[in-house]
């Protein structure tokens, strides 16, 4: 008899769950928070509250305040923020040569101030009045960086002008733990003959990659470093170069019917 009664108020305490779906449909935007339906009920019935006060507003005439946009020294109470960047001693050269196409969107896009300090080899930047962007000075920071990994200036500046462009870099004593002429040869074949493993991976995955010693370096979106950094991963590990050869085809192929 207790158990049959246990039974029944287990029945009548049920909760209704709304979006119940767990599939989600690409096509359609759909939130993925799932609520009981007292409190979707409830919810529903603020966001109409919500509505009717602002529709009150919008008849009584009441004028929205705007307010100026705020500069980066102002963002920080007037302070202004600073950052360094060190250079290498083997980059000392090509930033030489290259300080001008360096120089030119750090002032004229991001509107920062920017010196190299000859003591200490490194590019120092602060932010000015003019700074309108508050995320110019980090933006900045990671275009020298990047810089300073070995990628070419047009390279570089991409991540100036894309949001959903990330660098990432890791050893190959990460992937496999080598050493002496089994590291060598690992880097090897990551680079190939003149290079042509590494050009054929970075045309497949649209990404640019830097191979320094046995650091690996990739720049470009999400989805294509993970392919990428696949492909390098499996020639570390000894994977033929004709079996990545034949990957990268396949990847290139899709990658083109997509877009």
């Amino acid at each position: 008899m207790d158990a049959e009664m246990e039974i029944t108020t287990g029945t009548n305490h049920e909760i209704a769950m709304t979006n119940a779906s767990t599939t989600i449909d690409p096509s359609v935007v759909q939130s993925r928070i799932l609520q009981s339906s007292s409190l979707a009920k409830a919810a529903a019935e603020a966001h109409d509250s919500d509505n009717d006060d602002d529709m009150d507003g919008a008849k009584s005439g009441a004028e929205q305040p705007t307010f100026p946009q705020l500069n980066a020294m102002d963002d920080r109470g007037g302070k202004s923020e600073y950052r360094r960047v060190r250079c290498p001693k083997h980059r000392y050269t090509p930033l030489r040569n290259d300080w001008e196409q360096i120089l030119m969107p750090l002032v004229q896009f991001l509107q920062l101030q920017v010196r190299f300090n000859t003591h200490t080899r490194s590019i120092e930047m602060k932010t000015s009045p003019h700074t309108l962007d508050t995320g110019a000075l980090q933006k900045g920071a990671d275009f020298c960086s990047c810089y300073m990994l070995g990628f070419e200036v047009q390279d570089a500046v991409s991540l100036l002008r894309l949001d959903d462009l990330y660098l990432e870099s890791f050893q190959v004593t990460d992937v496999k733990l080598l050493k002496g002429d089994h590291l060598s040869r690992a880097v090897g074949r990551v680079a190939g003959q003149d290079g042509k493993t590494r050009f054929a991976i970075e045309n497949a995955t649209r990404c640019r990659i830097v191979v320094a010693d046995t650091r690996v370096h990739m720049l470009g979106s999400y989805a294509n470093i993970r392919i990428a950094r696949n492909a390098i991963c499996d020639l570390i590990l000894g994977a033929p170069p004709g079996k990545v050869y034949n990957n990268m085809r396949n990847v290139a192929k899709r990658m083109s019917e997509r877009y």
